[in-house]
């Protein structure tokens, strides 16, 4: 056979006892309790699975008799182009916060400014 057998006397990798890590509590530290990701993207991406939902659906039922006089084709195309505004806004809300993101976490400048920092790095462009 190909594959190597454990012996008894040694041990495999889930079994090896690893006293050499060092835990937050027994170091003394708080461990970190902060979720993964911040609230306000996950009340967003809420928002947006909310109105994918509803937006599109809600356009094609108000639509198809009020506006369209019973034309289903007409409202499921509407429908279809309310669901692709709720996706590019979804992109443009995403790329307005990552854009904020790394405007936040630039380097100051010599004096110490982030504004001045930004507007150096305009000036190389």
């Amino acid at each position: 056979m190909a594959t190597r057998r454990i012996a008894a006397q040694e041990k495999s990798l889930l079994n090896k006892d690893d006293h050499t890590v060092a835990r937050p509590s027994a170091s003394g530290q708080k461990s970190n309790t902060s979720p993964a990701v911040p609230l306000a993207v996950i009340v967003k991406l809420l928002a947006f699975t909310f109105a994918m939902i509803v937006l599109p659906i809600g356009s094609y039922f108000v639509s198809v008799d009020n506006l369209f006089k019973g034309n289903s084709t007409y409202a499921g195309a509407l429908a279809a182009v309310m669901a692709n505004a709720v996706l590019i806004g979804y992109i443009i809300v995403a790329m307005a916060e990552d854009q904020s993101d790394e405007t936040d976490s630039s380097p100051p400048s010599a004096d110490g400014s982030a504004a001045a920092a930004i507007k150096e790095g305009k000036k190389d462009r």
